[in-house]
């Protein structure tokens, strides 16, 4: 009974808290619904512990997330602050690398990411940017724009190489710059000084 209880509290809660407090998960939606968990937990395992004082836990967190929330609504620096801002990845077909680097992403969660929204390779991409929520946001080339770009499908950079054995459009596998390359040109990328290179890819998205 006491969980029967507790479960339509729950239900009730996140009903109250409305779409945007369960539809993503935010660093400020997570603490809101671990709170509600913890608060609706304890009560449904220990009988020691009152539904009512459950009940007033769970106004008081509606409450501070109503106040939260009409605070992000109405000051764009306190929301900021509270959740940060998009971050731009991808630019032009090449990485960001100075928005990359602040963020805790590794290249193999992001080309899985990008994967599966059938990309290949970076040229296939104007802008990626990473929303508060986590998600990627991808916007793309016309197929007629799409250019040479960093091949991301699996094992692709561990054909990466030092040297131009043929004449052709090469990308730097730390930054994404391209160019077209020849036995002659520079080794060192003229945007990050970074060394290793792979054949680019310029075929167009499947969708």
């Amino acid at each position: 009974m006491r969980t029967a209880i507790m479960f339509l509290i729950i239900i009730f809660g996140l009903r109250v808290l409305g779409k945007r407090g369960v539809k993503q998960l935010s660093i400020f939606e997570l603490v809101v619904i671990v709170g509600l968990g913890s608060a609706a937990g304890d009560p449904m395992f220990y009988k020691e512990v009152g539904i009512f004082s459950s009940i007033i836990v769970f106004c008081v967190i509606i409450a501070a997330y109503s106040l939260l929330t009409y605070l992000l609504a109405k000051f764009k620096k306190f929301e900021i602050i509270l959740e940060g801002k998009p971050t731009c990845l991808i630019s032009n077909g090449e990485f960001a690398i100075e928005n990359f680097k602040k963020e805790n992403l590794g290249n193999d969660e992001f080309f899985s990411e990008l994967r599966l929204k059938g990309i290949s390779h970076l040229g296939q991409i104007e802008t990626a940017i990473e929303e508060t929520s986590g998600d990627i946001s991808v916007f793309y080339f016309d197929d007629k724009d799409v250019k040479y770009g960093l091949p991301i499908m699996i094992d692709s950079l561990k054909k990466s190489t030092r040297t131009f054995e043929i004449e052709a459009f090469y990308s730097c596998t730390f930054c994404g710059f391209t160019e077209k390359k020849s036995a002659e040109s520079s080794k060192v990328c003229s945007k990050c000084s970074h060394s290793m290179w792979i054949l680019s890819k310029n075929n167009l998205r499947i969708t």
